[in-house]
């Protein structure tokens, strides 16, 4: 039974539209450092916690790739061909004596810091699919910049693993993927929150105090937060476990969180943050700017092959208008009924993320 409520709960996924609910975030508005952190952990504490056995099911819905194979982020080349896939299930490890060979659960932030205990042990947010022998090769070590001009290790997809080049730590670290390295950040800052002090029994080590992220760590993740912004990819997982813990990971639905509470506060915003996007960004015109009665957003360069999103968020981010396009001609938007004042537009393909500033008056 517990099985089959499972997977209802991956089911059902499928079928949500991929927003944090309307007022998720209200008690953080207008916040930043700590009172920001505090209110972001009673937001998303007490979370439904799975069972470890579970995860293997739950990647199911959390970490597939669009082939129906596993996304293990220490074997993926993005924009080329992996070394090697896994399959669900059949491909769990298990034995292994080499890299790969078989997938098992990662614990990003090592189990061994918070002494294995729940709920952090089977908590989504920060445990990922990945090669066995690789998740070996890294132990317990932190993530870093490894120093290329000593003698190091790289696993077959350009994983790394040596000595520390960022300035704080000067031990062995795991360099993932350029391309992983905000996943990674994100993951960290939302540890960071979601226990924050509830880290009384945790160990310090490389990277944090208790729950508490260093001063070297929080530099180094913050540049990896901004140098690889959040994905497609990372928004479908937050969804997946949003169905399945019933908590959010706020790094990925709001980046700007992350300089709210670890960085310069004074250029701190709760408004959505732009992903790079040629394809939605580039090419989509969105006018008049202020706009009074309708916005219109205009479509004709782009290709009709790919479905597009349209969403309208109020200054705070919150959604207000939701819309299915096709990537063909002029949509438009009724503005009557809503407040003057700042808005949103996020355009979303299943590629990529524009984010477009307009003023209603």
């Amino acid at each position: 039974m517990h099985k089959y409520l499972l997977l209802l709960g991956l089911a059902c996924s499928q079928l949500s539209f991929g927003q944090a609910p309307a007022g998720y975030y209200d008690a953080a508005a207008s916040l930043n450092g700590v009172p920001l952190k505090a209110a972001l952990h009673n937001i998303i504490r007490n979370h439904d916690a799975l069972s470890y056995n579970d995860l293997w099911t739950a990647f199911q819905s959390t970490d597939k790739k669009a082939n129906g194979e596993v996304w293990d982020i220490y074997s993926d080349r993005p924009g080329g061909t992996p070394p090697y896939e896994y399959t669900f299930g059949s491909d769990q490890c298990g034995n292994y004596t080499g890299e790969g060979q078989c997938y098992n659960r990662e614990h990003s932030w090592p189990r061994t810091y918070f002494n294995e205990a729940a709920p952090m042990n089977s908590d989504l947010f920060h445990i990922y699919p990945t090669d066995g022998a690789v998740n070996g090769k890294r132990d317990n070590d932190p993530y870093g910049l490894v120093d290329t001009t000593v003698s190091y290790w790289q696993s077959q997809n350009g994983s790394r693993s040596g000595t520390n080049r960022y300035p704080g730590y000067s031990g062995t670290v795991f360099e993932p993927l350029d391309s992983f390295k905000g996943d990674l950040a994100r993951t960290y800052f939302y540890m960071a929150t979601r226990y924050y002090t509830e880290d009384g029994s945790w160990k310090d080590w490389a990277m944090a105090n208790h729950a508490e992220l260093k001063t070297w760590t929080v530099a180094m993740l913050l540049e990896w937060h901004h140098m690889d912004p959040v994905s497609r990819k990372e928004i479908d997982r937050n969804n997946a476990i949003y169905a399945l813990q019933h908590n959010r990971n706020p790094f990925i639905d709001d980046p700007g969180f992350a300089d709210c509470i670890w960085g310069d506060a004074s250029a701190c915003t709760t408004a959505p943050v732009a992903i790079a996007s040629a394809d939605v960004s580039g090419k989509v015109k969105v006018y008049p700017n202020p706009a009074t009665d309708r916005l219109l957003i205009d479509l004709s360069q782009l290709q009709p092959a790919e479905t597009l999103t349209l969403d309208l968020l109020n200054a705070q981010g919150r959604l207000v208008y939701h819309k299915n396009l096709d990537k063909t001609g002029i949509a438009s938007i009724d503005l009557n009924g809503y407040a003057k004042g700042l808005y949103w537009i996020r355009l979303q393909s299943a590629r990529s993320t524009g984010i477009r500033k307009i003023v209603i008056r």
